[in-house]
């Protein structure tokens, strides 16, 4: 990796942020990408976090892992056909490489088709478990932040997705030459996008906790503030971005992306809270085994600050 490098400009000194040198190792036969490492890193991470919260919340056994088995497999592929699907010209324009399509560990996960996609996997996942899928939904949206964080170290590595030039202290060196846009000398300094969303995404972590712990939101409503925390601040990272995006009544397609987040995350917190006759107690549906179900109603009884204590 380089090392940090130091600029003289204006009369004071300008430290940036070093690239990478390199995104990948070989292991034996197999060559490893850091990408995927963060990738996998984030999944785990949120898992563990939706298993302890459904856990507090009366899940009696391992049905994240249940419902992740959908949920997983069924985000990656819809993050990647989202990117492919926005990026279209980068893989089946003439002279571009459609296989590059299935190269997903060379980068390229839209978060809002992993959303999508991964919580209808989520939803039939929680169908077969007998979990309420809502309930599955308030537990996981902390570590599904903590995640996106972890996974956008995976864009530092390759060096892509950053923003628009600066000469603020924090700028991003991009050592890859052909990253870089055309028409900009090779010593710009780039605002590191990745960095502005991860420690935002961290932050969204420590305030859903926060507000969870408060109000013990239920039935979706926690979920809400996670889309409507998310969608704000992408929205705002894309508006700094300066990779390609088609660009649709002034906004880049994600932009839109993030204005529906909002909107659906709004009309989903006021469903919940105004229009439903109230939260449900048990995380189960009422197919779950009446003995489960009566077990996790006697541990919801307990006071919000018990579960917080559980390990």
């Amino acid at each position: 990796m380089n090392t940090v490098i130091a600029t003289v400009a204006a009369g004071r000194i300008i430290e940036s942020i070093p690239s990478p040198s390199i995104s990948f190792f070989d292991l034996g036969p197999f060559r490893i990408h850091f990408y995927a490492l963060f990738i996998i890193a984030g999944i785990f991470v949120a898992g563990v976090i939706g298993h302890r919260r459904l856990k507090a919340r009366g899940a009696q056994n391992l049905e994240v892992v249940d419902i992740a088995l959908w949920a997983v497999p069924f985000g990656i592929v819809g993050g990647r056909v989202v990117h492919v699907l926005t990026h279209w010209n980068d893989y089946f324009a003439e002279g571009a490489d459609p296989t590059a399509a299935f190269r997903i560990w060379e980068g390229g996960l839209a978060i809002y088709g992993a959303i999508l996609f991964g919580a209808l996997g989520a939803y039939l996942g929680s169908r077969f478990t007998n979990i309420r899928f809502m309930a599955f939904a308030d537990a996981i949206a902390p570590g599904l932040l903590l995640a996106q964080a972890i996974g956008r170290m995976g864009n530092y590595f390759n060096q892509e997705l950053f923003g628009a030039p600066t000469d603020l202290p924090w700028g991003l060196e991009i050592s890859n030459s052909e990253a870089i846009p055309a028409g900009l000398p090779v010593d710009t300094y780039f605002s590191p996008t990745f960095a502005y969303e991860a420690l935002l995404s961290i932050l969204g972590v420590l305030v859903l906790l926060w507000i969870d712990r408060k109000y013990s939101l239920r039935d979706g409503r926690l979920f809400a503030l996670y889309l409507i925390w998310y969608s704000a601040c992408r929205y705002w990272v894309e508006g700094v971005r300066i990779d390609p995006s088609e660009i649709v009544l002034g906004l880049r397609t994600f932009q839109w992306f993030a204005v529906a987040g909002i909107v659906i995350g709004i009309v989903l917190f006021y469903v919940q809270t105004y229009i439903k006759s109230g939260p449900r107690i048990t995380v189960y549906t009422a197919g779950a085994d009446a003995e489960t179900v009566v077990a996790d109603e006697a541990k919801e009884a307990k006071p919000a600050e018990e579960y917080t204590n559980e390990k």
